[in-house]
C-alpha cells in the first residue's frame, strides 16, 4: 500500500529534535508522498525548506486566519512576500510548492469584527493569487461556515482545492462538493465522541475524498492524546474504509490519486 498525507506540519518544533529520523522512517511506513502546510510567512518558507531536502514532501503557502498582521498594509505586504515564495518554487521539473494554503476563516478565538472582515479580506486576496499562480487552495474553517461559502461562491476559485480536517457538517461538505472542492479528513472522524462521522465520510464520492493528519496535532483513536505524525494517517484511511465498505488498500490507493489529482502531481 501507499498511503499519501495531504495535510501535515512537519516544520513544527513539536518535531525538533527527531524531524530526520521521523521523515526517513515515513516510506517504510508506506507514506509515499507529504504535503508540509504552511500557514504563516516563516512556516510558508519552513515547508519550502524540506520540499527541496526530500523529493516526497511538498509545501503549501499561506497566511492562515489566525496568523494574518494587525493591519491591512501588512497583510498585503505578506501576500506579496507569499507570492514571491511560490513564482521562486513552482517549477516543472520539481513541484515543491502545490497549492495556496492553509488560508480561509476562523471565528473561533476571533470575535472582533474588523479583524473577521480583515480574515475575508486575507482570503479574498489569496484565492485571487492562486488564481493568478495557477494553483489550488487549502482551505482552513472553524465556526465561520457560512462566510465562507459565502466567499468562495462570490469568488470563483478556477484550480478549486481541499477543505482541509474538514468539521463535520453536512451543509458544509453538500456545498463544497457543489463547488468542486475536495474534502480531507483527520483524526477527528476516529474519535469516539464523534457521532455523524460515517454519515459525513459516505457524502462523499470516493473520487473527492483526501486523507490527512494535520500533524503533531488531532492525533487519531487508538494513539489520541500523543504527537501525531504521518504514520498515523493509516487509522484515518481505515476508519473511511470501515464506513465505505472498502479495503484500506481500496482507501489507500484511491486517496492516493485523488491528493495527486487536485495537487497535480505525477
Amino acid at each position: 500500500m501507499i498511503f499519501f498525507d495531504s495535510h501535515a506540519h512537519l516544520d513544527d518544533e513539536k518535531f525538533d529534535e527527531d524531524r530526520v529520523h521521523l521523515i526517513k522512517s515515513l516510506k517504510e511506513a508506506e507514506i509515499s508522498k507529504c504535503v508540509s502546510a504552511g500557514y504563516s510567512l516563516e512556516a510558508s518558507q519552513r515547508a519550502i525548506n524540506l520540499s527541496k531536502q526530500y523529493d516526497f514532501i511538498y509545501a503549501t503557502c499561506g497566511i492562515s486566519p489566525n496568523d494574518i498582521p494587525q493591519t491591512a498594509h501588512e497583510l498585503w505586504k505578506d501576500i506579496a512576500q507569499i507570492e514571491k515564495m511560490v513564482e521562486e518554487n513552482h517549477t516543472e521539473k520539481k513541484k515543491i510548492v502545490v497549492a495556496i494554503g492553509e488560508i480561509g476563516l476562523d471565528y473561533y478565538w476571533e470575535k472582533d469584527e474588523e479583524r473577521r472582515n480583515l480574515q475575508k479580506n486575507a482570503f479574498v486576496e489569496q484565492i485571487k493569487l492562486a488564481n493568478k499562480v495557477e494553483l489550488p487552495i487549502v482551505i482552513h474553517t472553524r465556526d465561520a461556515i457560512m462566510d465562507t461559502i459565502e466567499i468562495l461562491k462570490e469568488h470563483e476559485v478556477k484550480h478549486k482545492g481541499v477543505f482541509h480536517c474538514c468539521p463535520q457538517n453536512r451543509e458544509l461538505i453538500k456545498e463544497a462538493l457543489k463547488l468542486g472542492f475536495y474534502i480531507s479528513f483527520a483524526g477527528p472522524i476516529t474519535f469516539k465522541n464523534s457521532k455523524n462521522a460515517e454519515e459525513m465520510i459516505n457524502l462523499i464520492p470516493n473520487d473527492r475524498i483526501l486523507i490527512e493528519t494535520d500533524s503533531p496535532y488531532l492525533a487519531p483513536e487508538p494513539v489520541r492524546g500523543t504527537r501525531n505524525d504521518p504514520r498515523n494517517v493509516k487509522y484515518v484511511a481505515n476508519k473511511i474504509a470501515v464506513s465505505k465498505g472498502l479495503s484500506i488498500e481500496e482507501v489507500s490507493k484511491m486517496t492516493f490519486e485523488n491528493a495527486c489529482r487536485i495537487f497535480r502531481i505525477e
